[in-house]
């Protein structure tokens, strides 16, 4: 594996983390602001969760893209 294939996983990695990891908080602080808790509670956060995450994710794509990088 070269740098640069070696740099590109590298920030795809972080990249998914940093993505999950702020869907997960917005997720978590949406169920909590809206009382739900429970099987139901848990069912919002995953969607809220990969809607945040896959939402941000495709944003900095269409970022670097815009300016002629790739991932």
């Amino acid at each position: 594996m070269n740098l640069h294939e070696r740099g590109s996983l590298l920030s795809s990695l972080l990249g998914i983390v940093t993505c999950g990891g702020i869907g997960g908080l917005t997720a978590w602080w949406i169920v909590t602001l809206a009382g739900f808790n429970g099987t139901f509670g848990a069912i919002v956060a995953a969607v809220v969760g990969m809607f945040v995450a896959t939402a941000l994710w495709a944003g900095g794509v269409w970022l670097l893209n815009r300016l002629h990088r790739t991932p």
